[in-house]
């Protein structure tokens, strides 16, 4: 998805970058969440990964919104993502015990 904006749109390049550091942020603390050596460490890492699928969708409606990338285009993608925020928010939830 990165490859097909525009790479002489300024916003775009920024974007891009951004959509990419908070994607592979959401893998790699999903995977440290796996590791956790207590519920709280679980809950904690856990509540990141929630945090940041959750800004991917914000870059996500911003390439929409900016007119950088059309919503028919990120629709999937952007349904994806909401859904794995409110899966990260439900188990941070259950593991709460709120």
């Amino acid at each position: 998805m990165t490859r097909a904006i525009p790479k002489n749109d300024d916003a775009g390049r920024v974007i891009t970058k951004q959509i990419l550091r908070s994607g592979t942020s959401v893998a790699a603390n999903y995977r440290a969440s796996c590791r956790a050596g207590s519920q709280a460490e679980f809950i904690a890492k856990i509540g990141v990964v929630e945090e940041e699928a959750d800004e991917s969708a914000l870059w996500l409606e911003l390439l929409v919104e900016s007119g950088i990338m059309p919503a028919r285009k990120l629709s999937a993608l952007l349904s994806e993502t909401n859904e794995l925020t409110a899966i990260m928010a439900a188990s941070r939830k259950t593991a709460s015990g709120t």
